[in-house]
């Protein structure tokens, strides 16, 4: 039996059709082709989505307007090594068409040409799919770190001791936690991170649980319950919180695409651990679900300009900020998001503007 379509690939596939319809309609995408675009490209491994597309675009997050979708095509949106990728026009607009290759196709095996009822085998692509960007920067992101209330962290259990009275533990120790812990088949060890704050109206945006490791419960004695430590990202030490893991659906196949309204925010944190920003480094942006934002979608980044005094006026004014680079958010909470810095013309800082690329 073939493997029915997920309502995420339907919904996707119909909203990037819905979307290159509607653009072409409006606007002239033929201008934004790179002069040395190609005429067909063969993906190999190592692709990621955003660089494909830079080779077409010189709008890299402007992909899903020209992308065609093939209903013939299972999972049309994904792409595999092998694959080839055809420019093509249609009513004077171009259009990027997938041809599948070996690594991507899918197989139907049966027992016989005849039509019967009985078991069929369907195989799955030779190679995963390419990913949007470079998933080694974010996959730590993606899975394990999030954003919460402070009040989570202030009310979760914490760990009191490790077992021998050790302050110290890693994978395979035990450690004894003071709290109720809820149901739940596994816990993450967390530690407060940075409390992130919008630096124009001063709201509590929500603060990091910095991910330590992974554990699960052993006992529970009144408030004090025992956990063992099956993995760990660094060492757990005294204090450290525990939350339930995330019960969420983890994807990396998002296209690029430029935000449906207008957005005009900050850079509040990089997890470099310094102030400046260079490519491939993962930032915290002030805007998140609340304002429209959404996975995938593309920011420029604004440097922002300096201070200067005006000596006629005696006073200090701030110059214009200036475009300095390209960010992509790959994951959105309520309040406030991740994003990858994928391109920088100049150096970049906390506090640096993003806009509407």
């Amino acid at each position: 039996m073939r493997k029915p379509r997920t309502i995420f690939q339907v919904l996707l596939g119909l909203s990037l059709w819905t979307a290159a319809s509607a653009w072409s309609a409006t606007e002239d995408l033929a201008r934004y082709l790179r002069a040395d675009h190609p005429d067909v490209y063969t993906v190999v491994k190592g692709d990621t989505l955003w660089g494909i597309s830079g080779k077409f675009l010189e709008r890299p997050w402007l992909w899903p307007e020209i992308w065609r979708i093939n209903p013939q095509i299972e999972n049309p949106h994904l792409i595999y090594p092998g694959d080839r990728i055809a420019l093509e026009w249609v009513d004077g607009q171009p259009q990027l068409r997938l041809e599948r290759g070996d690594a991507g196709r899918t197989y139907k095996l049966t027992p016989s040409d005849t039509v019967s009822l009985r078991p069929q085998v369907r195989s799955t692509p030779l190679e995963s799919a390419i990913p949007s960007i470079q998933l080694d920067a974010i996959q730590g992101f993606l899975v394990q770190n999030r954003v919460v209330e402070p009040t989570v962290l202030s009310a979760a259990p914490y760990v009191v001791q490790g077992e021998s009275e050790r302050l110290v533990l890693g994978a395979g120790d035990r450690l004894y936690v003071r709290g109720v812990l809820p149901d739940s088949e596994s816990f993450n060890v967390v530690r407060r991170g940075p409390l992130y704050v919008d630096p124009d109206t001063n709201e509590v945006l929500g603060q990091e649980a910095t991910y330590i490791g992974l554990g699960e419960a052993v006992a529970q004695d009144d408030d004090i319950a025992t956990m063992f430590l099956q993995s760990t990202r660094e060492e757990a030490q005294i204090g450290d919180r525990i939350l339930p893991t995330e019960e969420r659906r983890v994807d990396s196949t998002f296209f690029p695409s430029a935000p449906d309204g207008d957005v005009d925010g900050q850079i509040i944190s990089v997890f470099s651990g310094v102030t400046q920003v260079g490519q491939y480094d993962v930032v915290v942006v002030n805007r998140g679900a609340r304002e429209g934002v959404e996975i995938g979608n593309v920011l420029a980044i604004y440097r922002r300009g300096a201070l200067a005094h005006d000596r006629i006026a005696n006073e200090n004014v701030r110059l214009p900020s200036e475009r300095a680079g390209l960010m992509m958010l790959f994951r959105v909470f309520e309040k406030l998001s991740y994003g990858l810095v994928l391109e920088t013309e100049r150096p970049l800082a906390v506090l640096d503007e993003v806009r509407n690329p």
